[in-house]
């Protein structure tokens, strides 16, 4: 058997043999395909630690869903939903009455929601749905929650192209819209943050609360280090993403290990590898450089 058959039949076997990991691979394309451009979109909105926040603050939704109908898909799905809605309108609000800027008021409320979660579980359940729920399960994915993350991507990708020329205007000139639109970008802003909270949502059964926003930013950061326009870096971070779920449902596979954080964990070597390699990284700014001269 030859080195290339080899390798060939590491990186394929286990998708074929198992389809358990069908499901978690095909999970993890259509979480890129829908969260990899939203974060893309919140770094050049510069909200980028907005995302982590929601991710956090939709925990005691997802406990109140636990609570009344324990590990059900759709009410825990549900109940983040609303807990990330309800987060965005309260912190909203703060902002519009008090001296306080929306970020600032979402980061003293996300604390409380995230602690309120935990000990909203804990009391009602085990240790092990804490983890679940905390961590995630990508490859414990069924048939039920595959439709629901195909279905948040896919109106990802409408919501963002039927938005794509209100969302740069409101991102790069607020103030012109403002000027043009009579509901001064508000709208575009709230849809915007409902796309980015059922992301959150439909990424957190397999990658947990605490790690649902990793395959949204960190693509989305590392595209930002390799390419100057738009719709490059929209693409460019899908793909990482996909390959950061690829290469981790595979790592984890041989490795025995917990798939999400290895998913994580490989999101992060690319944009490591994006640091040091990418136009705008370290090795090329350096060798740009004019030499000292004597």
């Amino acid at each position: 058997m030859s080195v290339l058959t080899t390798v060939q039949q590491l990186a394929i076997a286990p998708f074929q043999e198992f389809s358990f990991m069908r499901r978690a691979l095909v999970a993890a394309f259509a979480l890129a395909l829908g969260s990899a451009p939203l974060g893309v979109l919140l770094t050049l909105r510069r909200m980028s630690l907005f995302g982590e926040a929601l991710s956090h603050a939709v925990l005691p939704g997802v406990a109140v869903g636990f609570i009344f109908f324990g590990l059900s898909l759709p009410a825990l799905s549900i109940g983040g939903f609303a807990a990330g809605v309800l987060v965005v309108a309260v912190a909203g609000w703060i902002s519009r009455h008090t001296e306080l800027k929306e970020d600032a008021s979402l980061a003293a409320i996300y604390v409380v929601a995230l602690a309120l979660g935990v000990i909203l579980i804990s009391r009602h359940g085990t240790q092990l749905d804490l983890l679940h729920i905390l961590f995630g399960n990508v490859l414990g994915v069924d048939s039920e929650g595959l439709v629901l993350i195909a279905g948040v991507a896919s109106a990802s990708v409408l919501g963002i192209a039927g938005l794509y020329r209100g969302l740069l205007l409101e991102s790069f000139d607020p103030s012109y819209m403002a000027v043009g639109s009579r509901s001064g970008g508000a709208i575009y802003q709230q849809v915007f943050l409902m796309l980015v909270v059922m992301n959150l949502v439909a990424s957190f059964q397999t990658l947990g609360t605490l790690m649902a926003v990793g395959l949204m930013m960190l693509p989305a950061v590392s595209a930002r280090l390799w390419h100057d326009t738009l719709p490059a870096q929209l693409c460019n971070s899908v793909l990482q993403a996909a390959l950061a779920g690829y290469a981790g449902l595979l790592i984890s596979y041989y490795a025995s290990v917990p798939s999400g954080p290895v998913i994580i964990v490989c999101a992060g070597v690319l944009y490591a590898a994006s640091l040091l390699f990418a136009p705008r990284g370290w090795l090329p700014r350096l060798l740009r450089r004019p030499h000292l001269q004597a």
